[in-house]
């Protein structure tokens, strides 16, 4: 093993950070059935954990990829801030319910997929974190931290960056400017100031992040503002920062990152190793993630375990032609949801590589696929959800040049469409459509070929060619006691007629 320094790239993954993102990720995006393994164990959280120490794994053959690395965890219970400030996020509410027997899982899977699985009593996982960062600089190495807890923009610089794993994006100096309004030298006294109120840091009353960062940029450090509070001209200003000097001398003690926590590892122990893809298959099929299992023995060139029965309620499969049988489902509009972010749309992936399938739909603005322009794109994972993902509606208004304007609360295509390239393109991903064939026509101009797919038209023709049509609307009134909307509701008819594009997004979702 060789000792840490120049060439050597330590990643630091903020674990507490995953966790949390990776429940209310489950929370917005699994069915509640999928929550929980047969045995009524709570494991949405774990899902997408895993999926999310599986993607660290399989992006270290970037540019830049780490030689060592390491998950590091909040300690349950309080850390020395709490004897600095009694009332230390005092104001949090416990874990959700579900959450809390996830906790040791989360751990269990950290070791699976061969991480180092850090934590510390009395301290907070920011501060191992930064203790670790400092060492590896000093020692002549380069430090990536993943994680988008603002806490931690305080350690950008000289050697470290931050990654924000969910929007794909770098923080450095600059991106820490745009936050905070000073550079990460200068975050500490700004925070100070203006407190936090999730971690029940008081800072001044009335002193925003805003405010705070054009004060220290007018007087160029805390001390000397506070030095210098009485030559303030606003009165208002002059008086808080008289009356609260101590408690934000405070502040600045509970928003400073600990460098010395006496961390029991060093720095080589952290270096990369694979895991051991049985073993890890063997944790991760304890948990019933059997579309996981199936990407960890693709990627590792193994056989996957055999699937083990899984009692789900209504899982039971039945014959399209039971009709007397099959399940009628719940239309509920309000459950059906616009995709405006790059993290939303990751939680929808995700939710579709687990699931093995998605159904899927393109919107465009003409119905000749040689000259129609792709609008959006709907998908659908399980009964009664799905969401609709607008790329190119306009507000019908257009600019000096005539140029359409673009309608807010859109992701932009090219990201849209590198994000789900993957899943439209994955052979173990089933992609089903109706009439799809207009769908893989449409995906194939912009760069992605769609496989596998079902088509329900064909399989309606298939099984019942001259007992009826076979459209969208003829099926869904058929099998599922659903009418639909009509088209003409959203684009209108004749001379009035507009195309999709100029379809208000709410309209359209």
């Amino acid at each position: 093993m060789n000792k840490f320094g120049n060439g050597h790239h330590l990643q630091l993954i903020d674990g507490s950070g995953y966790v949390f993102r990776a429940f209310h990720m489950a929370e917005r995006s699994l069915p509640a059935r999928n929550r929980f393994r047969s045995d009524r164990t709570p494991i949405g959280a774990i899902h997408y954990f895993c999926n999310m120490l599986f993607k660290t794994v399989q992006d270290r053959n970037g540019s830049n990829p780490p030689t060592h690395s390491a998950v590091v965890f909040d300690y349950s219970g309080k850390t020395f801030r709490n004897e600095i400030y009694s009332e230390y996020k005092a104001n949090r509410p416990p874990p959700p319910e579900d959450l809390i027997p996830q906790f040791p899982l989360t751990r269990e899977a950290t070791r699976a997929f061969s991480f180092p699985c850090l934590e510390m009593e009395n301290f907070e996982a920011d501060d191992i974190i930064a203790t670790l960062a400092r060492q590896a600089i000093e020692a002549g190495g380069e430090v990536t931290i993943v994680s988008s807890d603002k806490d931690l923009m305080q350690l950008v610089g000289n050697g470290v960056t931050m990654f924000e794993p969910m929007k794909g994006k770098v923080i450095g100096r600059d991106e820490v400017r745009d936050k905070f309004g000073v550079g990460p030298e200068r975050v500490i006294d700004v925070q100070a100031l203006a407190g936090d109120s999730t971690d029940n840091v008081p800072g001044a009353p009335g002193i925003g992040i805003k405010t705070a960062a054009q004060l220290i940029g007018e007087y160029g450090s805390l001390d000397e503002l506070l030095e210098r509070a009485a030559e303030i001209r606003q009165p208002k200003r002059r008086q808080t920062l008289l009356e609260n000097a101590d408690k934000i001398r405070m502040s600045r003690k509970l928003v400073t990152l600990s460098r010395d926590v006496p961390v029991d590892v060093k720095l080589e122990d952290l270096e990369i190793t694979d895991p051991d893809p049985e073993e890890l298959c063997k944790f991760l099929m304890h948990q019933e993630f059997r579309s996981i299992v199936r990407r960890v023995a693709e990627h590792y060139s193994i056989e996957a375990p055999s699937r083990q029965p899984v009692t789900v309620e209504s899982s039971e499969e039945k014959s399209v032609d039971d009709e007397e049988d099959w399940p009628r489902i719940p239309f509920d509009r309000d459950s059906y949801v616009r995709i405006g972010e790059a993290e939303d749309l990751d939680s929808c992936i995700a939710a579709a590589y687990d699931r093995g399938h998605v159904a899927v739909d393109t919107e465009t603005d003409d119905l000749d696929e040689m000259r129609a322009s792709l609008v959006g794109i709907s998908l659908s994972i399980v009964p009664g959800s799905a969401c609709y993902i607008p790329l190119a509606h306009t507000t019908g208004e257009t600019n000096l040049l005539q140029e359409e304007q673009r309608a807010p609360g859109q992701m932009e295509m090219d990201l849209a469409l590198a994000k789900l390239k993957p899943l439209l393109e994955d052979g173990a991903i089933l992609k089903i459509g109706q009439n799809i064939k207009y769908d893989v026509k449409i995906f194939a101009r912009y760069g992605i070929d769609v496989a596998p797919v079902d088509d329900t038209m064909l399989m309606s023709f298939a099984m019942h060619s001259g007992l009826h049509r076979h459209s969208m609307d003829e099926l869904a009134l058929r099998y599922l006691e659903h009418e639909t909307m009509p088209i003409k509701d959203l684009i209108g008819s004749g001379k009035s007629q507009i195309t999709f594009d100029k379809t208000p997004i709410p309209d359209a979702v």
